[in-house]
């Protein structure tokens, strides 16, 4: 494994996993604040990461302001945010049937995504928290008439106060249930269209970047399938006892994000 050492001096961008990394709900863990300042001072860059679709950047920016972990020249980069370069790059001028919150569908229009209603060329299944059953109809039926398939994140559930709730791994297990179909691509962490993505924002190459989180099957086997330094931190999903049960590889393990200066 890397020493702390090693891993500040090698690593030119921090790419954090937000809930159960920096933050618990609206309070940071320990103080965030203060490692994401001493981080910047040595001049590197910072990325808030997340696979969770139902907020916009923007929104996710208030939150970081709120909490006061956001500063001047550090960016958010969302799973919407990967599937919006991915449209753009890859069907850019077809239309698209989106399951997501009325905010990320205005985030994809000021992108240039061309949304439908009607007859899509591709179906994109985000996390919609104002999900209801006629979407789910509409996207059920597009799905069998052979739109294209993608997914923006994997996740079966989302961390929330009290039991945590279905996301969009849950609502793809509905889909394959109800149209036979898995999705063609899934595009947020653990994937490589995220990684591809934020690497191209940056404009670093994977191994100069360190993703920071929580959760081995997502955060730690992101970094590992896109050859990133990956620092997984005990202050949320992952203990110490269950690290073994899973095949990904962390090349630094702390306590909380904190310890890189302690």
């Amino acid at each position: 494994m890397l020493t702390k050492e090693e891993l500040l001096d090698k690593m030119q961008a921090f790419l954090f996993d937000l809930d159960g990394t920096l933050y618990l709900d609206e309070s940071p863990i320990g103080d965030s604040a203060g490692t994401l300042r001493r981080l910047r001072a040595m001049g590197k860059r910072i990325v808030f990461l997340t696979n969770n679709s139902s907020r916009t950047e923007a929104q996710y920016r208030e939150k970081l302001i709120r909490v006061g972990l956001f500063e001047a020249g550090d960016l958010v980069y969302t799973s919407g945010m990967a599937a919006i370069s991915f449209l753009s790059e890859n069907f850019r001028g077809k239309r698209v049937y989106l399951l997501g919150t009325a905010a990320l569908k205005e985030e994809f229009r000021a992108n240039g995504i061309k949304l439908t209603e009607e007859r899509p060329d591709v179906c994109l299944l985000a996390y919609d928290v104002e999900l209801t059953f006629e979407k789910i109809r509409r996207f059920d039926a597009f799905l069998k008439d052979g739109a294209a398939f993608f997914a923006t994140h994997p996740d079966d559930v989302c961390p929330t106060a009290g039991h945590p709730m279905p996301d969009v791994g849950s609502f793809l297990a509905m889909f394959e249930r109800s149209s036979g179909r898995k999705p063609d691509l899934i595009l947020g962490k653990p994937f490589r269209p995220m990684g591809e993505g934020v690497s191209r924002l940056l404009a670093l190459p994977t191994e100069k970047i360190c993703m920071a989180g929580d959760r081995m099957q997502t955060d730690i086997r992101f970094a590992n399938n896109n050859g990133m330094t990956a620092l997984l931190v005990l202050s949320g999903e992952t203990t110490r006892e269950n690290i073994g049960d899973f095949p990904d590889r962390p090349d630094l393990i702390l306590d909380t994000v904190n310890d890189l200066f302690g």
